[in-house]
């Protein structure tokens, strides 16, 4: 495999970072659009150019950040804003909001491991294009993995936690709703422990495994073009 440099190592991580966070942000307002909420397109925000949902610090330094000195992806885009009172079934209708984002990281996973096929069957005179394909498909399947992942979480604001509050009973969705504004330092908080190790490694795993069957490459195989991503 070729080495990297530091611009090359961004390079490969940018597209596949971008689209993870921007499609997710984009498929909560789309979801909410059809559930009668018009918010985020009245806004500009049903939009795939990632400029209208850059947060200079959650977008780009957080997740270079992170990536760089800790080995792992984490970050946020500007929410896309929905009014719970235009929703249909309010209670209901946010939970379902809330999912389509770590559905669509799902999706871009699938679709990353099949650009794993496309970069195989690519000639050897465009190897230099193959190897970015393959590169950044390695890295938008873990980056989608994470981000589906962590977001399932049943913590508020977290989209598991807003799946969790639409489920609960009213006083028990409540109660949960309480924990919303300190659900970001509790997340950050776990992410120094090596408790949020034994949260998130077991389902990635699976999920890395899965992706790497339709992506027609043995998982070991996968985790060691990643680590050599990750650490070069």
């Amino acid at each position: 495999m070729p080495n990297l440099n530091t611009v090359q190592l961004i390079a490969v991580w940018a597209l596949p970072v971008l689209f993870a966070i921007t499609v997710h942000e984009v498929s909560h307002g789309w979801v909410a659009r059809w559930f009668g909420d018009p918010t985020a397109m009245m806004l500009g925000r049903l939009t795939l150019n990632p400029i209208k949902h850059i947060d200079p610090f959650g977008t780009i330094l957080v997740p270079l950040a992170s990536l760089l000195f800790f080995g792992f992806v984490f970050g946020w885009a500007k929410p896309v804003p929905v009014t719970w009172e235009n929703l249909r079934n309010p209670k209901r209708d946010m939970a379902i909001v809330a999912l389509a984002g770590p559905l669509s990281n799902l999706a871009m996973a699938i679709i990353w491991a099949l650009v794993i096929k496309i970069a195989f069957v690519l000639p050897a005179s465009v190897s230099g294009i193959a190897y970015f394909l393959f590169y950044s498909a390695v890295a938008g399947i873990f980056v989608n993995g994470i981000l589906m992942i962590l977001n399932l979480v049943p913590i508020p604001p977290l989209d598991g936690g807003r799946v969790l509050v639409g489920l609960l009973p009213g006083p028990l969705a409540w109660q949960i709703s309480r924990i919303e504004p300190y659900g970001l330092i509790i997340i950050v908080l776990l992410l120094m422990t090596p408790i949020w190790g034994y949260i998130m490694w077991p389902p990635l795993s699976a999920f890395v495994v899965t992706m790497s069957h339709i992506a027609g490459i043995d998982a070991n195989a996968y985790l060691g073009v990643l680590q050599h991503l990750l650490h070069r």
